[in-house]
Order: C-alpha cells, then structure tokens, then sequence
C-alpha cells in the first residue's frame, strides 16, 4: 500500500513523540522521514527499528556529547541518528574547515536527510562514509555507493565536503512501506492520544442519552 508524503510526515512526527523524544525531535525526525521516502527509502522501517532500539533510554543519554573531536553519545554506547542529524544541521559551518567523525551511529541512514540540509545551507555536496558504504547528497540529490548503508544499525561515519557519487536515487511522490513498520508508527503514535473518558464517548455517540425523536 502507498502513501502520501504528508501521510508519512504527520505518522512519524506522533510516533517519535509517542515514543517518548521531544516535539522538537519529533518534528525534526517526521521531515527527515519524508525526505527518505520521497528519495525511495522506506524511512518509516528506519524510524520504526530506531525508536524500537532507542526504547528504555532518555533522550539526553543519546545526544552527541560535544561536537568537537570525534561526536558520540553521552552515555558512550549508541548516538542516535535524530539527534546527531539535529546538531549536524545546526553546525553545519563547521564542515568548511574539517569532517566530522561520529563513532557508534546507530541507524545512519536517518542521518542523511540532515546531511542533506547541511549540504544545502553550504551549497556544496557531503559525502558519508563507513564501512557499510558511501552516500553522497547535494542537498536536493542523494546517491548510493550501496543498499548496504541503508541496513546498517551501527556504524562509525565520516562527513566530509565532497563530490556527487553512486548511484542517484529517483525521487517519488508517494512512500511504500513495509507493512509492519507502518503498524508499528502506529503503535507509537497511538500512545500520544488520550484515553477515552465515559464523557467523550457520550458526545462521540451523537445523540448520547437524549431521544430526539
């Protein structure tokens, strides 16, 4: 089954809120959703298998512990890709005078819609590297040395300024998703709605007690 973009954006923006992460993430991590999918990812199985491995860990704990050196979380043992893509974003200046290294990525793929904004504000290309392959984006454009890259849980990765290589990856307007990470977007999500109250169900009964006949 397909989906609109806008579909996608607004599913995931719940279920990374359901899930316990911030607003401000959570509306980061719907865009960087939608920039996946528009690009042919499936960004809502990346999202699903992040906040399924992010579960029991704060937020706090899986920031970059500083943005200088070598990033990595403050509790030592995963960054998460959201939350290193938000400061990547926001230190994108940085980049003109040295890569970036972070150590213990988890899910790198989700890093590339804000390596993308990075490159955007730079007006240049950002390259991604590790051991699981390359991704280079201009921005707008995203290609591929491999599809390992977009399996990879784990990785140490460099960003640099570089050049456009790989495969270009068409752009679409609807997401594809597997089903079972769409269910489990919803599963999150449906833990930001608020428990039915006899009150609510009454008014949403239209009629409720009277007769109106």
């Amino acid at each position: 089954m397909s989906y609109a973009l806008n579909e996608v954006e607004a599913l995931a923006k719940r279920a990374v809120r359901g899930a316990g992460m911030s607003w401000g993430t959570a509306e980061e991590a719907a865009k960087a959703t939608r920039w996946l999918c528009r690009n042919g990812i499936d960004g809502a199985g990346v999202l699903s298998a992040l906040l399924d491995h992010n579960q029991g860990k704060a937020e706090q704990d899986l920031r970059p512990a500083e943005t200088s050196g070598t990033w990595c979380a403050v509790d030592a043992t995963q960054l998460c890709a959201l939350l290193a893509g938000a400061a990547l974003s926001d230190g994108a200046l940085k980049l003109k005078d040295a890569s970036i290294a972070m150590q213990r990525l988890s899910f790198p793929a989700l890093l590339l819609p804000f390596m993308a904004s990075a490159a955007a504000q730079l007006n240049c290309v950002l390259v991604l590297e590790c051991d699981a392959g390359s991704a280079s984006t201009d921005g707008n454009l995203l290609a591929l040395s491999n599809d390992a890259l977009l399996q990879a849980t784990s990785a140490d990765v460099v960003i640099r300024i570089g050049d456009l290589t790989g495969n270009i990856l068409s752009q679409v307007s609807r997401a594809k998703p597997a089903p079972v990470a769409w269910d489990t977007l919803n599963t999150y999500a449906h833990k930001t709605y608020a428990p039915a109250t006899e009150a609510s169900r009454l008014a949403g009964a239209g009629a409720g007690l009277s007769d109106n006949d």
